[in-house]
């Protein structure tokens, strides 16, 4: 289908113009063909007036766990390790393959409601995730989950195997299978070791928690003497493509490792704070020419995946921290939830701005609100004012999958009443 998208506010993130107004863009296919001046020779199927809309690519969720949108508001007010031990892990020893399904469509109606068309997912059972991805019409970058004992990890492989098989570059390449060593503290050497070799023979992405808490940093320099970074880089983790989810506790001989080895680092600042994990470095990373992303984490410790909500902290707690209200812009919070989310996946090629030749992934921000008015500065309007209800459509590789605000391809209502189900099925299950 050709579609020719008239009078937008346009923030394509990475080209020269960081805003233009009245702007047309045209697709045919999955494909951005046009911005700007539209030839006469594009006749569309479709038009689409986006006046009083801003149009910006999709977000990219980075870091999630999506499914465990289920656990929701059941386990708050802990810190990390006993949120872990004490409520998160015993239920998750009950899941079935049917309750991730359920999980995962919740996560992606949730997803596209708040303008997110492309995230990385770390969970059980990933073919049931992937089916859910595929009737949504998102991106995804699905994590092998390694974790426990070598013995463990070697029951699991064939299953990895034939996830990658079955769903790597399938869906029309909307759905890539990455490696994904839960944490140091979850992994044995050999189970760490195994990722790594596994992520070199499927030549694919590694996706791994690092030094999200003080006790990750304390607990591994007690036992191999160096930090959770140094430790993964001597193990040859870091000579893959790296993106590593929360990043707190980072000194800046950790910094210097992970630009030596060019990791992207993940924020996620709702989970952060509400887990009492600390402040992730970000400006230093800045600095430092880090391209940080942004991750919601799951639900269960966000508790949601409102990636709007995401970049508002981002931009504001730093300035708060640092005392800088400079640091971390409106624009530069922008790219890290879109472009650099999409280095971060190794998708950038086809994602994360708005470029001819790219697909069309994109989103359209209602701007008629009474908190999104006078709209002096639409980027500061996307991070300081932008609300997940005002996201009215949203498109991805040309296909829409929201529009004024009604989801298209995903059954929404009967999506949460059977993840509610789900939920109290589970709990029972105690």
């Amino acid at each position: 289908m050709k579609i020719l998208i008239c009078n937008g506010s346009v923030i394509p993130v990475n080209t020269v113009e960081p805003f233009c107004s009245n702007m047309d863009i045209a697709i045919d296919g999955k494909k951005i063909v046009h911005i700007g001046d539209i030839p006469e020779t594009f006749i569309p199927d479709r038009v689409i007036n986006a006046a009083d809309k801003i149009i910006l690519p999709g977000f990219v969720n980075a870091h999630t766990h999506l499914s465990m949108g289920l656990f929701r508001n059941y386990a708050n007010d802990m810190d990390l390790f006993s949120w872990l031990t004490e409520k998160i892990w015993p239920i998750e020893a009950k899941l079935t393959e049917e309750d991730v399904y359920s999980g995962s469509l919740l996560g992606t109606v949730e997803m596209i409601r708040s303008g997110t068309t492309a995230f990385a997912d770390m969970y059980f059972f990933q073919g049931a995730t992937c089916e859910a991805v595929k009737q949504a019409g998102i991106r995804a970058n699905i994590g092998a989950t390694f974790f426990g004992s070598i013995e463990e990890t070697e029951k699991r492989l064939p299953e990895y195997y034939t996830l990658v098989k079955n769903w790597n570059n399938s869906c029309d390449e909307r759905i890539k299978i990455d490696t994904a060593p839960h944490a140091i503290y979850t992994c044995s050497l050999e189970t760490l070791t195994a990722a790594r070799e596994f992520s070199l023979e499927m030549d694919n992405r590694v996706h791994v928690h690092l030094s999200e808490t003080e006790k990750e940093n304390v607990d591994t320099a007690a036992l191999h003497n160096m930090t959770p970074t140094a430790y993964l880089e001597s193990i040859g983790m870091l000579d893959r493509p790296v993106y590593a989810a929360h990043c707190v506790h980072i000194d800046q001989n950790d910094i210097d490792i992970l630009i030596n080895n060019a990791v992207y680092p993940i924020h996620n600042p709702s989970s952060n704070l509400k887990l009492g994990s600390g402040f992730a470095p970000i400006p230093k990373f800045s600095l430092s020419g880090l391209h940080t992303a942004i991750g919601t984490d799951g639900a269960s410790s966000n508790n949601n995946l409102n990636m709007l909500e995401e970049m508002h902290l981002t931009s504001l707690i730093h300035k708060g921290i640092t005392g800088d209200p400079k640091v971390i812009s409106a624009s530069e919070t922008i790219r890290m939830a879109t472009l650099y989310g999409a280095e971060a996946l190794g998708i950038d090629d086809t994602c994360g701005s708005l470029e001819v030749g790219k697909d069309a992934d994109m989103i359209f921000i209602n701007t008629r609100a009474a908190h999104m008015q006078p709209l002096h500065d639409p980027i500061s309007a996307v991070v300081y004012s932008a609300q997940a209800a005002d996201i009215d459509t949203v498109i991805c590789q040309g296909r829409i999958l929201m529009e004024n605000s009604i989801i298209i391809p995903l059954d929404e209502e009967k999506i949460i009443r059977e993840a509610a189900k789900t939920a109290e099925n589970l709990i029972n299950r105690l």
